[in-house]
């Protein structure tokens, strides 16, 4: 268990340095602070599909095509980023499936973890929005419990990889941007999230 929090650690640590220098991080910072869930996304997509990028991995995603594959495509599987390790043959499997879902509805969102679930991957994440940091604790519960909490033990326990769930919010201007991300890892021995 060391090794994956280990390597969801470095994906963070990751994201938010590519975020602290990515060019259009006060885009971000003021489409979460006024609610503008479709230039959040957009920016968001950048800094995520740049992430990939400085861990060494080629993305696919809205704006960003991948002719990594034989199969030139923006999204592969309706996922929103998918990312590839740089070597391996024509049809190798994803390193990594992210879904970046601004609706605000929680079962929107819950189809989001259903779906990268799906997918065998090292890291899985999910990032959603709520307008206020302390709203995102109930929304991770939820998923927890409605999602994570329909999977047969067996099921549960055979996922590989790490999962993680990231609420986006208005947060602390002053600290961006570490007061609007929270963290949040699977536990699948217990089958909740817990913060990261």
């Amino acid at each position: 268990m060391t090794k994956q929090i280990s390597f969801e650690n470095e994906w963070v640590i990751a994201f938010t340095q590519a975020l602290r220098q990515y060019t259009a991080a006060d885009t971000l910072r003021d489409a979460a602070l006024h609610g503008r869930l479709g230039a959040w996304t957009a920016a968001l997509t950048d800094v995520v599909v740049e992430t990939c990028a400085t861990v060494g991995w080629q993305a696919a995603a809205k704006g960003h095509p991948l002719d990594l594959l034989p199969e030139v495509r923006h999204e592969y599987l309706s996922l929103d980023v998918m990312a590839f390790p740089a070597t391996g043959g024509d049809w190798r499997f994803p390193i990594a499936v992210m879904e970046l879902e601004n609706s605000r509805d929680d079962t929107r969102i819950a189809y989001s973890l259903w779906k990268v679930l799906c997918v065998r991957a090292a890291l899985r994440v999910v990032f959603c929005y709520r307008p206020r940091a302390e709203q995102g604790a109930a929304l991770v519960h939820y998923l927890g419990t409605e999602v994570v909490g329909a999977l047969p033990i067996p099921e549960r326990m055979a996922l590989c990889g790490g999962t993680l769930v990231v609420v986006g919010s208005r947060g602390d201007v002053a600290t961006f941007p570490y007061g609007f991300f929270k963290w949040w890892v699977l536990d699948k021995n217990v089958g909740a999230f817990a913060p990261l």
